[in-house]
């Protein structure tokens, strides 16, 4: 299955691609969708939006999957956050994909084990995970990647207890 992991970010949003079979993972694409933090926050979501079209016809994914939203200390940074989640969540829509929504805690456990872990753990077993020569050096890059492994263990999970 090929599988779109996105890190939400008004500035940054990560984007990765992975192909797997639910226990084996490979990297086909990571990378970031930037914005101008002094652009108008509707020409942000333009370009976030129109940069997930162009990974998706690229690479042509079966599923998605998505950080949920988390709650953030300044509201203005929660209130931008929902907006890119929400042009993530139209495009996806608008593509057809499944998508699986995500805490960062889950996230987190089903790729370090641990909910709590460092994005520096992250980053670590998505190298290994995905058998990389190096890390991501691309925090959001490598989240969305997160994201995607995840999504790929919670579908094998379904599948096996259907079973």
């Amino acid at each position: 299955m090929r599988i779109l992991g996105i890190d939400c970010g008004s500035e940054r949003t990560g984007y990765g691609v992975i192909e797997s079979d639910g226990r084996n993972h490979r990297m086909l694409a990571a990378g970031v969708i930037k914005t101008s933090p002094k652009a108008p926050l509707a020409d942000r979501l333009l370009t976030i939006a129109s940069g997930l079209r162009e990974v998706i016809v690229t690479h042509a994914p079966e599923a998605a999957a998505v950080e949920a939203v988390f709650h953030a200390v300044n509201t203005q940074t929660a209130l931008k956050l929902a907006h890119v989640r929400g042009v993530a969540l139209l495009v996806l829509a608008e593509a057809g994909l499944a998508v699986g929504e995500y805490s960062p805690l889950e996230i987190k456990t089903s790729v370090v084990g641990y909910g709590r872990a460092e994005k520096e753990q992250v980053q670590l077993m998505v190298r290994s995970l995905l058998h990389l020569d190096e890390i991501i050096k691309s925090q959001d890059a490598s989240d969305a990647l997160a994201a995607a492994i995840c999504h790929a263990n919670q579908v094998r999970y379904r599948e096996a207890i259907r079973v």
